[in-house]
């Protein structure tokens, strides 16, 4: 088993060699107050653990940060763009090693339309008292389930 920072490293940890791609890409603590100390590599893969296992923030296992810290980080990284300029700088170094230009020349945009019906319109209708949209039934139902004095409705009234 991989151990990462004294740990036990889950699958979604990242290698030495992917934390080197990332380092430079995200931004060092501030300067200013007290040092930091959270680690920004278990930040980074608590993040990741939490991105691949689908578990809430606050079910973060406790090798990691506090799930506080590790939000705050991820939603400050998102806000300043850290995100975008990964996947952009990763997106890059792909599209480089297989030969190609690092901007894509071209886009591909694809939509999916929708008929509807021009005849839903006018068969709608409104119950004030129901609050609900559809098609409206004015019966009046016995305890036997059958209908007594429903328009179009063959049985007898009361």
């Amino acid at each position: 088993m991989k151990v990462t920072l004294g740990r036990k490293a889950y699958p979604s940890d990242l290698t030495d060699e992917q934390w080197e791609l990332l380092e430079p890409l995200i931004p060092q603590p501030s300067l200013q107050g007290r040092k930091p100390f959270v680690s920004r590599r278990e930040v980074v893969n608590a993040i990741l653990y939490v991105l691949r296992s689908g578990c809430p923030w606050r079910m973060l296992p406790h090798e990691f940060p506090a799930w506080q810290s590790v939000y705050y980080n991820f939603h400050r990284w998102e806000r300043e763009g850290v995100w975008d300029r990964i996947l952009q700088t990763l997106r890059m170094r792909m599209r480089t090693r297989q030969g190609r230009e690092e901007e894509p020349s071209a886009t591909i945009i694809d939509s999916q339309s929708i008929k509807t019906s021009a005849v839903r319109g006018p068969e709608k209708g409104y119950a004030v008292g129901k609050k609900n949209v559809g098609p409206q039934a004015s019966c009046i139902r016995r305890y036997a389930g059958q209908s007594v004095g429903c328009e179009g409705d063959r049985s007898p009234g009361l």
